[in-house]
């Protein structure tokens, strides 16, 4: 054990460990990873990690909390400036798209999730699409009462959205070759947004 992991004090551990911990559950997901493997990249020993986290369960979900807290308040994207459908959609995809972007540990824990059937994780990564995909639903809904949409399913149409942002964002995000370097992440999802305006029949006012 180094100098440095012997002068770290509780909260600074705790926060290595979290660390260290989201960048391996990143990689390798929930199953692919033990707390041995977590213990040897922090520089502890497993007991001494189990004193900070009773079980790898209880430190993935710290985890989720701790990247949780870094998730943006998109309702004030709703509530702030423009009321129009077309306009709050691509501010509200271009916020969540960009802090995904900045995260992408968190776009790998989310595929990983998929298939591990964690369900900490899959409870996370749904409330995290949630107020983009409800958004869509409820606006979708309205916009086909005053029939400024072509006749469409609206949970449907907002899944299919989800989607579609979650591929760019893998596309974009994750290889180390990015295929699309030429355009920036916000204009390929503006691209996107148009193309789904399109997709329902959007008629703006």
């Amino acid at each position: 054990m180094t100098a440095m992991h012997k002068r770290l004090r509780g909260p600074e551990r705790r926060a290595s460990i979290l660390h260290e911990a989201a960048g391996l559950f990143a990689d390798k997901g929930f199953h692919g990873i033990s707390i041995d493997d977590i213990a040897s990249a922090v520089g502890v020993s497993p007991a001494a990690l189990y004193r900070y986290f009773p079980s790898k369960e209880a430190l993935y979900e710290a985890v989720l909390d701790a990247l949780a807290c870094t998730r943006e308040d998109y309702i004030d994207t709703v509530l702030a400036g423009e009321s129009d459908f077309a306009a709050v959609l691509r501010s509200l995809v271009r916020v969540f798209a960009r802090g995904m972007a900045e995260q992408p540990d968190l776009l790998k824990m989310e595929l990983h999730s998929l298939l591990d059937g964690h369900s900490a994780a899959e409870v996370f990564f749904e409330h995290r699409w949630k107020t983009l995909t409800d958004y869509i639903e409820f606006s979708l809904t309205e916009l086909q009462r005053e029939e400024r949409v072509g006749p469409l399913d609206a949970r449907l149409s907002a899944l299919m959205f989800q989607g579609m942002v979650r591929e760019v964002l893998i596309v974009k995000c994750l290889p180390a070759h990015d295929r699309f370097a030429e355009q920036p992440l916000e204009a390929l999802v503006d691209g996107l947004v148009d193309l789904f305006l399109r997709a329902v029949g959007y008629a703006d006012q």
